[in-house]
């Protein structure tokens, strides 16, 4: 399949952009966290053989026949409305919370550069609790690198450039005020500075990065406009040097907790496309190593197991607990982590066709369309299963068929069953979108963009 996508240049200029990008000043109270200097970190330069100007024939892996974008952008729709705040919307709604997000984004907004955010679960810790709301938004005031991550692929591959751009905004107000490497804070509350006080909440979550610094490579190679790709690589280089280990594995983060002698991984922050697109715009580094060492893992870590992913991992392969308080009963199972894994996977082998992808995405179809007698129907009672990846070790279970988990298990069949992915993704596509539970809706409404075909490389991309 092959299409051309044309989004609409930036309504701010690149000349603006930059200019305001660098001037934190604001006349706010007095941050909890001082804002350090503006960084400036060593961005590679980018290499001239990856300007967009020449059409490459695009290749893709297989799509469901019942694929229907329609259905993708009306969820789209529903996750916007529900998840989507922008700085406008609500500095109106909380005016006297409002008073100091100038501190962060003091420049942006003097600009006419407004950044929105994606609503995390629900939350009672101080930052998060918004005392002017009287609705259900009240404990919604915080927001998690990796939903402005998500939320820039989904915003941009299903054309909304605005608010891709306000998302972007965001995690870039937040880095240049932080004033150290180019690493979007893991937790932050509103648009405010409050949260940052704590260390974990200022760290990174190396998935985010990922996800954040490709969708703007993808940008830029859609639009032509530079500060996309420059923003791209100066994330790509906080991302060498605080989240890659010296063997190349990716890091959870860059807190010394994730690096100790003998790190715990997380393989659904594993993203081949990203790497790639690294590989791609920055020569500087060794990024088709991080990519082959990484794969080499995965096929280890899924041969050694049943078929499915744990959570986390050591380096030897091994399902271990990260003892962070997320995973203490369930960090063997194909759980709340891994189920990203078949996203990832399916997003390159559709783009690449590199059969190391193929490969695990056919050891997992295997495994799902075993348990479900080849019909993914039974998925109402198979995928309510949290698999053990590690034999002998006890499955777990929730009482329903969540979206995001049906969505992953139609994503398998994108490595060649061709009859799975077809009558999975046309009863995917029949799920409603209802109430408010971040993480099932972010994820069903990504990973229908794939399923459903909104995924389209760039014209000019050379992947």
């Amino acid at each position: 399949m092959k299409r051309n996508w044309f989004l609409p240049a930036l309504a701010v200029s690149a000349a603006m952009m930059f200019s305001a990008c660098g001037d934190d000043s604001s006349t706010s109270s007095t941050p909890v966290v001082t804002p350090g200097t503006p960084s400036t970190p060593s961005t590679p330069t980018p290499d001239p053989g990856t300007t967009p100007t020449t059409p490459t024939t695009q290749t893709y892996g297989i799509l469901p026949t019942t694929a229907n974008p329609a259905a993708s952008l009306t969820w789209y729709a529903s996750w916007k409305g529900t998840y989507y705040k922008s700085y406008i919307e609500e500095a109106a709604a909380y005016p006297v919370l409002a008073q100091d997000w100038g501190v962060v984004f003091g420049a942006y907004t003097a600009a006419g550069m407004f950044p929105a955010r994606i609503i995390w679960d629900t939350s009672s810790d101080s930052y998060c609790v918004i005392d002017e709301c009287t609705n259900s938004y009240k404990k919604r005031g915080c927001t998690v690198s990796e939903g402005i991550g998500y939320g820039m692929l989904i915003t941009l591959f299903a054309g909304d450039l605005d608010a891709f751009n306000s998302l972007w905004y965001y995690s870039k107000g937040y880095r240049e005020y932080q004033g150290g490497p180019q690493l979007t804070p893991w937790k932050t509350g509103t648009f405010s500075y409050e949260s940052l006080g704590a260390p974990a909440n200022s760290s990174s979550a190396t998935d985010a990065d990922l996800d954040i610094a490709t969708a703007l490579i993808i940008a830029y190679y859609q639009t032509g406009l530079a500060p996309y790709l420059e923003d791209a690589l100066a994330i790509a280089n906080s991302i060498w040097t605080e989240e890659i280990s010296p063997s190349l594995m990716i890091y959870s983060g860059n807190m010394a907790t994730w690096k100790t002698a003998d790190p715990i991984f997380n393989l659904s922050y594993f993203s081949p496309v990203a790497i790639r697109l690294f590989a791609l715009v920055d020569k500087n580094h060794d990024w088709t190593g991080v990519l082959n060492t990484m794969y080499d893992y995965m096929l280890r870590v899924q041969a050694a197991g049943t078929g499915v992913f744990p959570d986390w991992t050591n380096t030897a392969g091994v399902a271990v607990n990260p003892k962070n308080g997320s995973a203490d009963k369930t960090y063997w199972m194909f759980y709340h982590e891994s189920v990203r894994i078949p996203w990832r996977i399916a997003w390159d082998y559709y783009w690449t066709q590199d059969p190391r992808a193929q490969q695990v995405l056919n050891t997992l179809n295997t495994f799902i369309s075993t348990k479900s007698g080849g019909d993914p129907a039974n998925l109402e009672t198979t995928g309510k299963v949290m698999y053990s990846a590690v034999a002998g070790q006890p499955d777990g279970s929730t009482n329903s068929l969540l979206p995001n988990w049906h969505g992953a298990w139609c994503l398998t069949g994108m490595g060649g069953n061709q009859a799975w992915l077809d009558a999975c993704t046309a009863s995917f596509n029949t799920k409603t979108f209802s109430g408010f539970n971040y993480f099932p809706h972010i994820l069903m409404t990504m990973y229908s963009e794939l399923l459903n075909g909104l995924f389209v490389k760039p014209a000019t991309l050379p992947l």
